[in-house]
């Protein structure tokens, strides 16, 4: 069992981020259940790479003194896996928002998925969604969204080093990428859907990998709790 001393001087924890959870609500879980086992006051708690509500999987949170290397985690490569849900978008590229436009998807074939899933490995340029918690003069895009207002979103360079598709069962792909930092995966659902001359919205996501880190070593914060004693 780790001590006090331990958590203060930094430690590395893994955790399975449930679905319908906000990274912040995982990180305050942990938080709570540190200062509970030893009656802390205050100790340094962050995670190292958010992840949505909509999305299950690997956070790295840092405790005690561990914070000042989030950076070294949020540079790591990302492994995702996911489905996307060919034939239909939505305004947030997910299931967040309700299907705004369908689109015909008969003429997509598994040999034209393949072949499209190509143009996506390597240096590609994206936009990231209008949903999401990037800044615009000091306000987050989504919250721009959400009032209806249309902004102006730069595309910006990310890589792919894996692209796979898992299985087809139309309309939906089930898929495994490996990206840089600041990849969004909705994007990509988003903009395969389009190269497919169809729609395409993301309708899962699970978070596998960070560098090295699995997410088959991580436990929930319910398991966290249960370890602490709290």
């Amino acid at each position: 069992m780790k001590t006090k001393e331990d958590f203060l001087e930094g430690q590395l924890i893994l955790i399975d981020k449930p679905l319908n959870w906000s990274s912040f609500q995982a990180v305050n879980a942990v938080k709570w259940a540190i200062r509970k086992r030893f009656q802390l006051k205050k100790i340094k708690v962050g995670h190292a790479g958010t992840l949505d509500p909509l999305a299950s999987g690997l956070l790295i949170i840092c405790a005690g003194k561990f914070t000042k290397r989030i950076h070294e985690f949020q540079d790591m490569p990302k492994e995702y896996e996911g489905t996307i849900t060919l034939g239909s978008s939505t305004p947030s590229y997910d299931k967040e928002t309700e299907v705004d436009n369908v689109y015909p998807t008969n003429h997509i074939t598994h040999e034209l998925i393949h072949k499209t899933k190509e143009l996506f490995l390597g240096q590609i340029a994206q936009k990231p969604p209008v949903f999401s918690a990037l800044k615009k003069d000091g306000k987050r895009m989504y919250e721009y969204a959400r009032e209806g207002k249309k902004l102006e979103i730069k595309a910006r360079f990310v890589e792919i080093l894996g692209f796979e598709i898992l299985d087809i069962d139309l309309p939906e792909i089930r898929f495994r990428i490996q990206c840089s930092k600041g990849t969004y995966i909705r994007s990509i659902a988003h903009d395969f859907g389009k190269a497919l001359n169809s729609g395409g919205h993301l309708s899962s996501l699970r978070r596998t990998k960070i560098g090295d880190y699995n997410v088959n070593n991580a436990v929930t914060p319910a398991n966290f709790k249960e370890v602490m004693n709290v």
